[in-house]
């Protein structure tokens, strides 16, 4: 057991803090859809502008900087609009700073992997923790020229990181990719052009508390009429006061429309985009809103009830729902879902699986799920597991941030906890200890529904193993008893024995009393003799 790594304690995730609902604009006509694309690609061309110069600033960027790119932007637009392009902006770089660091830290893991392989002899066995040498002097070679490709690629990294420059592409990088494959992606140049444009607009406005209905720029009535505040160099396309276009579609959340309803009338903030998917051509508007922090529910609550351990697959969920004591209870569930196909059909095959699991937790009657907390984002490279490109598909597929923050935000809506454990050795230890056991000529059990379990009690606070050896046969107990099964903090008949006296064994009682006085025997050979025995002379033969 020296060699395990330390576990990371078991937490309560923190629920959601925002929503965003859609609905489709429909029913727009001619006129509406020619002013949407104006202003679209009007601010678009701002939004790009502003992006290029906070670049051009890096770590020198300011307060002062600030205010000038956004007083250059409302002389074109207006100063709410300014404000969120000059937002957006701020935060694409951040998240291209994140990005790069993270990038920097896997060439560091491929780095470090690449020096200990060389290291080593040609053939050198590899273990559970590292790999071995390389098997030829071949394979050797390449990946020498590979590790020096991968720290030029650093050092130029770290340069841009230290510097502050950073590459952003509005509109996407796999997008502009794309141009040179369109063959592969089955596009013509001109819908590729459709899609690069409408993803490089810009119809969006933050949301303001105490203004009429928590949104000047893009304002939507409770009876669902939408108007946009035209920018300045586009303010002859109104049809209403104030420089104002009102679309002729109106909206109604199906979902969430209530709690929208709620605010919009408190004249709350509320944000609003506009964007178009040029696959259906279909205009959409999205409504989002922060909501106060969710106060997790303490640990000890989210275990009273029990708790339904679920291990995350490629394919499926394999859940299993314990008791408060760590002890399985009814049949192994799966919930699969088909991660190929569009990014819009993954979504919805992790959100149905997501609600089947979620629904069965709550028929159950548990008020937690447990589940890894899961980040593969050391154990993608090709250098630590080498040939394997089957296995690093596979992990690169899982979509586990999303899926976790999808979980956390959904279980939050039905009452539920979501407790996030240590994934060390849950399916070693699962399939080594709950496999077996709990195989039956009517149930299989995989290493997946034991993980499940192997999860759950960590989520609960247990350990994996069913129970602890027994106490060694030098001790009074003669290997009787376990001690690990019971309920932590009172393990009742689970418990080691206490002794039958409060004595040492054949020493004197310390009271100097007995324990309790003796039993008479049942037999008349054990009785004690009160009188002398008399020998009958008739029978005595001398």
């Amino acid at each position: 057991m020296g060699g395990l790594r330390e576990l990371g304690a078991s937490f309560v995730a923190a629920g959601p803090c925002g929503v965003a609902v859609r609905d489709p604009l429909k029913h727009l006509t001619s006129q509406d859809e020619r002013v949407l694309r104006a202003v679209g690609a009007h601010q678009g061309t701002l939004a790009s502008r502003d992006l290029k110069a906070r670049c051009a600033d890096g770590l020198e960027h300011s307060a002062d900087m600030w205010a000038v790119r956004k007083r250059d932007l409302t002389k074109e637009s207006s100063s709410r609009i300014a404000g969120a392009i000059t937002k957006a902006t701020h935060d694409q770089w951040a998240l291209a700073r994140r990005c790069q660091a993270a990038y920097i830290r896997t060439l560091d893991a491929e780095i470090r992997t690449l020096r200990h392989r060389l290291s080593l002899p040609l053939g050198t066995p590899g273990t559970k923790r590292a790999a071995g040498g390389y098997r030829s002097k071949g394979e050797w070679f390449r990946k020498s020229r590979r590790l020096a490709a991968l720290e030029a690629r650093h050092t130029a990294a770290v340069t841009d990181w230290q510097a502050g420059r950073v590459r952003v592409v509005r509109g996407g990088k796999r997008l502009l990719n794309t141009r040179q494959h369109l063959t592969e992606a089955r596009l013509t140049e001109d819908e590729w052009r459709q899609r690069w444009e409408a993803e490089r607009w810009f119809i969006a406005a933050d949301g303001e508390s105490g203004k009429r209905f928590g949104n000047e720029t893009i304002r939507v009535t409770p009876d669902g009429e939408v108007s946009i505040r035209l920018p300045a160099p586009l303010a002859h396309l109104a049809n209403a006061r104030h420089g104002r276009y009102t679309l002729t579609a109106t909206v109604a959340f199906a979902h969430r429309g209530a709690e929208w309803a709620d605010r919009i009338q408190a004249n709350r903030a509320v944000a609003y985009r506009i964007h178009l998917n040029t696959d259906r051509g279909r205009w959409y508007l999205t409504a989002s809103w922060q909501r106060p922090a969710v106060q997790t529910i303490p640990l000890e609550t989210a275990r009273a009830r029990g708790m339904i351990g679920v291990d995350t697959n490629a394919d499926h969920f394999a859940a299993y729902r314990l008791d408060r004591h760590g002890n399985p209870v009814g049949e192994p569930h799966r919930f699969g879902y088909d991660l190929s196909g569009t990014v819009g059909h993954r979504d919805a095959q992790i959100r149905h699986a997501l609600t089947r699991l979620i629904n069965w937790a709550r028929c159950a009657g548990v008020a937690a799920i447990g589940i890894e907390d899961l980040d593969f984002t050391t154990e993608k490279t090709r250098e630590k597991h080498g040939s394997r490109k089957r296995f690093r598909q596979l992990i690169s597929g899982i979509p586990t941030g999303k899926l976790k923050a999808r979980l956390v935000s959904m279980a939050a809506e039905q009452g539920l906890a979501i407790v996030a454990v240590d994934p060390a050795y849950t399916s070693l230890w699962g399939a080594q200890h709950w496999q077996k056991p709990l195989t039956t000529p009517h149930r299989k059990m995989s290493r997946h529904d034991a993980a499940g379990i192997a999860i759950g009690r960590r989520a609960l606070g247990h350990p994996v193993r069913r129970r602890t050896a027994p106490p060694p046969h030098d001790r009074s107990d003669r290997a009787g008893h376990r001690t690990a099964q019971a309920e932590p903090g009172n393990r009742g008949r689970e418990g080691t024995r206490p002794p039958t006296t409060n004595r040492p064994p054949g020493g004197p009682s310390p009271s100097g009393k007995r324990k309790r006085e003796p039993s008479a025997s049942n037999t008349v050979r054990d009785a004690p003799r009160t009188q002398q025995r008399v020998q009958d002379p008739l029978t005595h033969t001398g």
